[in-house]
C-alpha cells in the first residue's frame, strides 16, 4: 500500500478506532503511540553488483509501558492529525510504500507491510505482514529451481556474485 492510499483510507474512516494486527489475531496494544515517521531512502548494491534505489515511509508504533491495560485505541482522526503534522514538518513522498515498524516481548521488531485492512462499524484494522527476504540478483547469481547452467551459484568462488 502506498502512503497516499493509506492516508486516503484514514481520511475516509476518521470516525473509527485504528487498530493494527501484526500477526494473525494478534493486535498491537491499545496503549500504542506513533513515535516516529521515517522518510527512508535505500541506495543499495546487491550480490550481483546491481544497484537499486527506492524510498519508503516507515511509521513506528510503540506500546507505552505506563498505559498497559488501556482499552481505547487511538482514533483514525488522531492518527491522521499526527501524520498531517509530520507532513508539514517533513513532507512524505506519498508515492512510496508505507510500512510499520513494531515489536514487543513476544514479537521481534520488524518492518511490516500492509497486507490488507478490515473496516467495521467502529474499527479500521490494518493487517500487517512480515516480508520475506529475497535475492534481487536471482537472474544472474542464484541457481533457480530448474538449475539453468547459465546462472551462477550464489557465492561460489570466482562467480562474480557476493
Amino acid at each position: 500500500m502506498t502512503t497516499a492510499e493509506f492516508l486516503n483510507l484514514l481520511k475516509e474512516q476518521q470516525d473509527k478506532s485504528l487498530l493494527f494486527e501484526y500477526s494473525n489475531n494478534h493486535l498491537v496494544g491499545a496503549n500504542y503511540h506513533i513515535t516516529e515517521v521515517k522518510n527512508t531512502t535505500y541506495d543499495t548494491v546487491d550480490c550481483g553488483g546491481g544497484t537499486n534505489f527506492w524510498k519508503e515511509t516507515i511509521v513506528q508504533l510503540w506500546e507505552s509501558p505506563t498505559e498497559i491495560g488501556k482499552r481505547d485505541y487511538m482514533t483514525v482522526y488522531k492518527a491522521l492529525s499526527i501524520l498531517k503534522k509530520v507532513n508539514r514538518i517533513k513532507p512524505m513522498d506519498e508515492s512510496t510504500e508505507i510500512k510499520f515498524e513494531y515489536g514487543n516481548k513476544k514479537f521481534h521488531t520488524s518492518q511490516l507491510f500492509v497486507n490488507d485492512y478490515e473496516i467495521s462499524e467502529k474499527k479500521l484494522i490494518i493487517k500487517l505482514a512480515v516480508e520475506k527476504t529475497d535475492c534481487k540478483a536471482k537472474e544472474i547469481c542464484c541457481a533457480p529451481e530448474n538449475d539453468n547452467p547459465e546462472v551462477k551459484v550464489c557465492c561460489e568462488e570466482n562467480s562474480g556474485c557476493c
